[in-house]
This record gives structure tokens, sequence and C-alpha cells, in this order.
């Protein structure tokens, strides 16, 4: 596939369930170069002349289309920021797919940022699917450090998942969303984090117009030291919904600090914010040890089902 050797063939199929080549337009990352890049009719994908990173434009009414811009890295001590910009045209249904994944068998920490803006015409729909994933046997550290910002126009849809699951040491989340009249954000957050990993996310949406929308829901676990740091802050400057959620099983001496804004500035505005913190209930193992799975099993099936 492409011009990829086995270890980074691994890590485009756990970030973005890529065997082959994928169908439709994609941008593919390896080591800072391109790997391999398609654009399609409807779909174009150009290299940024000022910094590193791309542009995709995805013509109006553009339909049942996907982009695929996964990175993966496999040098230690390689740090990198990228910018990329998806201008998607009214009344387009795409899938984009991206995501990083790092493997780091050295001594020195390799990083990759990646700032992302979105601009959402009238009406549109997008799909957005960011996972990130980290392995390697190196002392070095496995560093994301992903930025959004979303600007959507009247009536648009952005439905967006976040996956970290594993083998990220560090990685600082920053979301912001502007919507416009009648436009929806739907955000849906998986994480864990193990050993004396760090993940901080911030989301801040701000709804301007009317029966603009946002649901945040974020679930996570936290094990052995690591830390986690979830603060969503919605907005609502007009008649509008917005609710934000955390659920995370806290293990081990994990720690889990959630932190909720909410901001109406106008009469209407119906904002809402949860948030549970908690262990794995006693009954739920005591129930899978009964069906014969050890305690270490009961757990992580219990996990991976609260993950789904």
């Amino acid at each position: 596939m492409l011009n990829l050797d086995t270890i980074q063939q691994r890590l485009l199929s756990e970030i973005a369930d890529l065997h082959e080549v994928p169908e439709g337009a994609y941008n593919i990352r390896s080591n800072s170069h391109a790997a391999g890049r398609k654009s399609t009719a409807n779909i174009e994908i150009v290299s940024k002349t000022d910094v590193s990173g791309l542009e995709v434009h995805v013509k109006p009414g553009t339909k049942n289309e996907s982009v695929h811009i996964p990175v993966v890295l496999t040098e230690s001590g390689l740090k990198e920021v990228v910018y990329n910009d998806f201008y998607i045209g009214d009344d387009a249904d795409v899938l984009i797919v991206a995501g990083c994944g790092i493997d780091n068998c050295g001594n020195q920490d390799s990083e990759h940022d990646g700032i992302h803006r979105f601009f959402v015409g009238k009406n549109a729909k997008v799909r957005y699917v960011e996972k990130h994933y980290g392995s390697g046997s190196g002392a070095g550290k496995r560093i994301l450090n992903p930025g959004t910002e979303v600007y959507q126009q009247e009536g648009s849809t952005v439905e967006m998942e976040m996956v970290q699951i594993k083998g990220v040491d560090d990685t600082e989340r920053t979301t912001t969303a502007e919507l416009a009249s009648g436009a929806k954000l739907v955000v849906r957050e998986r994480l864990m984090t193990h050993g004396d990993q760090r993940a901080i996310s911030t989301y801040v949406v701000t709804l301007n117009g009317k029966d603009a929308s946002a649901d945040v829901v974020s679930r996570s676990v936290a094990r052995d030291h690591s830390y986690q740091k979830f603060d969503a802050k919605i907005i609502g400057n007009a008649p509008c919904h917005g609710h934000t959620e955390c659920d995370s099983i806290i293990m081990d001496e994990g720690r889990i600090l959630a932190v909720p804004g909410l901001e109406a500035n106008d009469l209407d505005a119906a904002l809402v914010h949860e948030a549970a913190i908690g262990k794995i209930a006693g009954d739920q193992l005591i129930k899978l040890m009964t069906l014969g799975l050890t305690e270490a099993e009961a757990e992580e099936q219990i996990i991976n089902g609260f993950l789904q």
C-alpha cells in the first residue's frame, strides 16, 4: 500500500481503518512527507504555500464522498505542526477521516500538532473522525496536540468523533466552534489514559443564531497515575439549545477534573451540563465474574463496553 513500511501500515489501520488505498480523495502523510494524494472531481486537495498543511475544497452539492488525511510518525525526535483548512460547499454531505499514529522506539519525544479549520456552508453536513494512537518501546514520549476550529453557516450539521484509547503520553485538545441559525454540532469524545499520561480536552462552543444547538459528550477512563481534564463551555447568544456531559471511570490512582461552563446571554438560551465520575460498580464485576471471568477480564469487558 503506497510507499509505507509494515509499522506505518499498522498505524494507518489503527487510526483510519485503512488496509488499502482508500476510495475517494486522500492525502497520507508519513514522517513529514506526503506518501500519497488523490483529488476527485468534487474534492480538491492542494498544498498550502506559506505553511505546512493542506486546503481541502468540497464543491457545493457533493454527496456521499469521503476525504482521508491521516498522519503517521515513526522517527523518534520528529516534531511537526500542520495546518489544514476545509472548505465545505453549501448542501454538501461528506465524511472526513483524520487522525495521527506515532510509533516511537527511541529516547527522544515525537510530536504532531494538527491545526484544523472547518468552514461549513449552508445546509451542509460533515462527519469528522479523528483517532489518535501511540505505540513503540522507546522512552521518548508520544505527544499530540490537536486544535480544531469550526465555523458553521445556517442549517449546517457537523458530527465529530474524537477517539484516543491507547499509547499517547501527552495531549492537549482544543476545540472551538461558532454556529449560525439552525446549525447543529454533535461531539462524541472517547478517551483512555494509563501510566503517567496526561490528557486535556477544552471545548468552547458559541451559539450565535436562533435554534442553533450543540451536544458535547465525553466518555473517559483514567487508569494508573494518569490525569485528565475535561473543560467544556457553551455560550448561548440567541434562543438555542446546548448540552455538555462528562461521564468518567476512575481507576487505581488516576485523577479526573471536570470543569463545566455555561454562559447564557439570551432569555431563551437553554443550556445544560452533566458530570459523573466514579469507579466501576462492584455488582457489575461480580456479575461478570460469576460467568467465569477473572476480575481483570471483567474490568476490561466493562471498560470496552463503556468506551464503545
